[in-house]
């Protein structure tokens, strides 16, 4: 009974973030009633990110799967670490102070 009780007090806000993210997207969509959809629409373009109901199921899923739990923290460090060169080639720019050189090379 308990772990029924504890499933249904994680289900439970989870389905109604769900419910209330499907409502947001009915009245973003529909544009009615209008003062609803400036309010939501402004809100939209200020935002960013992962919304509310999916980071609830992602912990949601955390929960059941551990696995869940490390892509969730890969993500994290990925927003905070900068962003490098990934494809492995030289830097299009570079400048060797000691021999007073900068090296600049074309796009390809």
């Amino acid at each position: 009974m308990v772990v029924f009780a504890s499933v249904m007090a994680i289900t439970v806000p989870v389905i109604f973030l769900f419910l209330f993210a499907a409502g947001r997207q009915v009245v973003l969509r529909s544009g009615r009633p209008a003062w609803l959809h400036r309010r939501l629409a402004a809100r939209r373009r200020a935002g960013g990110g992962v919304g509310m109901g999916t980071a609830a199921f992602d912990e949601l899923q955390a929960f059941f799967n551990s696995n869940k739990r490390i892509q969730i923290e890969q993500r994290r460090v990925e927003l905070i670490l900068p962003d490098e060169n990934h494809n492995g080639a030289p830097p299009r720019t570079g400048v060797d102070l000691d021999a007073g050189t900068a090296v600049i090379r074309p796009k390809a």
